[in-house]
């Protein structure tokens, strides 16, 4: 950049920086910071990156100083050129990178995909725990809830435990809707007290598939939640016994690594008649959040919530080539492929960091990774 006008060089700090905090895409950064050196040492020293991601995602400052404070904390590889402060200035450089185009998605949408377990069902397959993925509480002319086992004792909790679309979820919002029994005398709506909810990650690899009634499917749901490790419990919301989707927003924003949601369904407050046991009904439950992009996945390494954020190129290429298929469009690479020389020796780089208690970055495939 010598004799071409250098800006970062020539200006003040404060007017470079307002300059490059005019980009809003987190691989424009990556392209500035392959310019020269010096541009390189701005970026990075300056924390734009972070900046950029905050700027995108303003509900992840809550996690963003555990990133800087576990940097320093965790030992990094010795380098004799770079200092231990510049080599955590790097690895959040490349996090904060990783997480902006990770949830550059950015439309928030309702993030469960599959129910795994419900502590009890009164009536399966009728009264799952499946049907309260489907919006309302009726499908195809016929009652769509779950409900609980009867208990004499109105203090007896219940839980759902649900399993999110991505294995990292930036989650804002929790709704439910209690089920009104229409077919019943006095159409009771059968309500929890209160709510919470937890969030976590499983501390063993294991495939559960939801609920399906049978016993040894059931006993295996249930080993499975035993072995959640909770990152996350928000304070307990009222329940209003309406026959209503009642909207619950967490007092902030929170991040899920490990993609299992569970909500807690606190005292009963309606009896059925026919036989004078309490029960509890929920015909919708929905968890508003912002999904990581498919082509990430997050892989927890052990107990202390250590976790490798990674990148999955492929199968990004693959969503992207069968979403142009079915739109009729060309097939001609994205515009930013064409940017993958300048920028293979980013996309190469491994890092260890923690996140929240921990992320790092990791290519599974470095000869197709693109930003």
């Amino acid at each position: 950049m010598e004799g071409c006008g250098d800006f970062v060089q020539c200006l003040l700090p404060d007017m470079s920086i307002k300059i490059l905090s005019c980009l809003d895409d987190p691989a424009d950064l990556i392209r500035v910071s392959a310019v020269s050196s010096s541009w390189r040492q701005f970026v990075i020293g300056n924390d734009l990156c972070k900046h950029l991601c905050l700027k995108r995602f303003p509900e992840i400052s809550s996690v963003g100083n555990m990133i800087e404070v576990e940097n320093m904390v965790v030992p990094v590889v010795s380098q004799p050129e770079k200092s231990t402060e510049w080599l955590c200035l790097e690895r959040n450089h490349r996090v904060y990178a990783f997480l902006s185009r990770g949830l550059s998605n950015c439309m928030m949408k309702d993030c469960l995909i599959d129910a795994i377990h419900a502590s009890s069902t009164d009536n399966y397959p009728e009264e799952s725990i499946l049907n309260t993925l489907k919006p309302g509480d009726r499908v195809e002319r016929r009652a769509s809830y779950w409900s609980s086992g009867g208990q004499s004792d109105p203090t007896v909790p219940e839980t759902l435990t649900y399993k999110l679309i991505s294995k990292l979820c930036l989650i804002s919002e929790i709704h439910v809707q209690p089920f009104q029994a229409y077919f019943q005398f006095g159409f009771p709506i059968y309500s929890a007290k209160a709510v919470r909810f937890r969030v976590g990650h499983p501390n063993v690899k294991i495939d559960v598939e939801s609920d399906n009634g049978h016993e040894s499917v059931a006993a295996q749901a249930r080993s499975f939640c035993d072995k959640i490790v909770w990152t996350y419990t928000s304070p307990e919301f009222p329940l209003v016994q309406e026959n209503i989707l009642q909207k619950f927003k967490l007092p902030e924003p929170v991040l899920c690594i490990g993609g299992i949601l569970q909500v807690e369904l606190l005292g009963r407050v309606q009896k059925q008649q026919l036989d004078g046991l309490y029960y509890i009904c929920v015909s919708h439950v929905q968890v508003v959040g912002r999904p990581l992009l498919s082509a990430f996945d997050v892989e927890i390494l052990d107990e202390s919530r250590k976790c490798s954020l990674k990148y999955c190129p492929k199968e990004r290429l693959l969503c992207e080539s069968s979403n142009k298929s079915t739109e009729g469009e060309s097939s001609s690479p994205p515009r930013f492929h064409r940017f993958r020389a300048s920028l293979r020796g980013w996309e190469q780089m491994i890092l260890n960091t923690l996140l929240g208690a921990g992320a790092g970055v990791v290519d599974d495939d470095s000869d197709d990774y693109d930003v």
